[in-house]
């Protein structure tokens, strides 16, 4: 797929980061887009971003859906059927994802499966509720965003990272099971898993957000304590610290995600969909993922020794925890 101008695009995640960039530039290449997410408010800003530079033509529609129930998935197929006036699309990027669950003892059961969900079942119902609309289009291309973190399961060491990173490494899996399932049964259609590495987005506030139940930027007290534990664990001493400096450091960190990533979303994007161009079916987005996925073949069974990750941390520069 060489050009974008004409097709129908649905992306999930487009609130925010990855998901709004893509839509952005799908948008100014003549593509219609259908997005959703779990937040109206980010979809509408990410709509009145992409108006901006809309080609006449265009249909930009904005669907509320939580991409890890099946139902409120085929309901967004059925939404997007009805509101872009087709019975077929040529573009799914499953890109929705949150963070947290890192422990199988130490976190609650509720929190690591709700990441596990959204971050594996999330694909996978976005392939199966619009596997019908992409067959009948001409040409059709999937996307499944996966991670770094689904060739290496780590944040680095005394970070546990296990529902991401078991989601993550699902994503790849069955991205890649899905190259040869396409050639076989439908061969119009590609796909490509994309693995990004340090990517400026909003991923550790909406991830608190959607976890907590709570929209607001105030942390509740359950919230506080688990910053604290998670500030600890990154070596800091808390002990002495007020609710306020808690609070304060976990809004920092979220900004610091952002802000000092050596790829922005929009970078991601452009990566991302030169990526489908090229009909390339593995996207590593950033010099950050290109250097940890060399270095983790280099060395497999010492990926998760500290001193490998401390050598890749002074090479790539990673402030995740600090």
């Amino acid at each position: 797929m060489k050009d974008f101008a004409g097709k129908i695009a649905v992306i999930t995640g487009g609130g925010t980061g990855m998901g709004r960039e893509l839509a952005r530039q799908l948008v100014a290449e003549g593509a219609s887009v259908a997005m959703c997410d779990v937040s109206a408010g980010n979809m509408a800003e990410t709509q009145r971003l992409c108006q901006q530079d809309a080609r006449q033509g265009v249909k930009i529609t904005t669907h509320v859906a939580d991409v890890s129930i099946e139902d409120q998935m085929n309901r967004f197929r059925d939404e997007v059927a009805q509101a872009q006036d087709t019975d077929h699309i040529h573009l799914l990027f499953n890109n929705a994802g949150i963070g947290g669950g890192g422990s199988m003892i130490a976190s609650s059961r509720a929190e690591w499966e709700r990441t596990f969900n959204v971050c594996w079942y999330g694909v996978y119902y976005g392939v199966r509720a619009f596997m019908p609309m992409l067959l009948k289009a001409s040409e059709g291309h999937i996307v499944n965003t996966s991670s770094v973190n689904g060739f290496w399961a780590s944040l680095g060491p005394n970070v546990p990272h296990t529902a991401y990173s078991a989601a993550k490494f699902a994503v790849k899996g069955f991205t890649e099971a899905l190259v040869n399932d396409l050639k076989v049964n439908a061969p119009h259609l590609k796909c490509s898993v994309v693995m990004p590495g340090h990517i400026g987005t909003d991923i550790v506030a909406n991830s608190r957000k959607v976890l907590a139940g709570n929209d607001s930027d105030t942390l509740s007290g359950e919230e506080l304590a688990r910053s604290r534990e998670m500030l600890k664990r990154f070596g800091m001493d808390v002990g002495a610290m007020s609710d306020d400096q808690i609070q304060a450091l976990s809004a920092e960190r979220a900004r610091r995600f952002h802000d000092d990533a050596p790829t922005s979303a929009a970078q991601a994007a452009t990566i991302i969909l030169d990526g489908v161009k090229a009909e390339t079916w593995r996207i590593l987005v950033g010099e950050d993922a290109q250097k940890l996925d060399a270095a983790v073949r280099r060395a497999p069974e010492h990926a998760y020794d500290a001193d490998f990750f401390e050598r890749f941390n002074n090479e790539v520069g990673w402030r995740l925890g600090q």
